[in-house]
């Protein structure tokens, strides 16, 4: 399965900050869409960096309470790992394990065309798993 077969059935809303945005703005962005990342980009520019919801921990865990008022692009990773709409899922699944990601945003065109999960690759790899061994129990089944 490619990853445009999951953006078809997950949708390819982008939540995006701007790196000037405050951490207290980011976490409570965070929260209300209940997502763990947010794409760092001014006004539907390129990709500036990703944020994480361990991001801001870490950011408290240094600077407590402090950290809130701090600007997301101080604690940002600037480094952006993406991948394309045409990458594999097990192709996802060895680079966010061997680079410890949780999310990866989709870039086609030189666009953001959406953003993809840990959770929606466990996710679609159990719903293939699933099906083969359907699959599997029909082709014996029918013997």
């Amino acid at each position: 399965m490619l990853v445009k077969h999951i953006l078809r059935d997950k949708g390819r809303e982008v939540v995006s900050i701007s790196p000037g945005t405050t951490l207290a703005d980011a976490a409570r962005l965070l929260a209300a869409k209940r997502i763990g990342a947010l794409v760092v980009r001014d006004s539907g520019g390129p990709i500036a960096g990703i944020l994480s919801e361990r991001d801001i921990v870490w950011a408290l865990a240094t600077d407590s309470v402090e950290a809130l008022a701090h600007t997301v692009s101080a604690h940002m990773t600037s480094e952006v790992e993406t991948c394309s709409e045409t990458d594999t899922v097990e192709a996802l699944m060895e680079t966010m394990t061997h680079q410890r990601l949780r999310h990866l945003p989709v870039v086609e065109g030189g666009r953001v065309a959406g953003i993809v999960s840990i959770g929606d690759v466990v996710k679609t790899r159990i719903a293939e798993t699933v099906r083969e061994a359907e699959d599997l129990r029909g082709y014996i089944g029918a013997g």
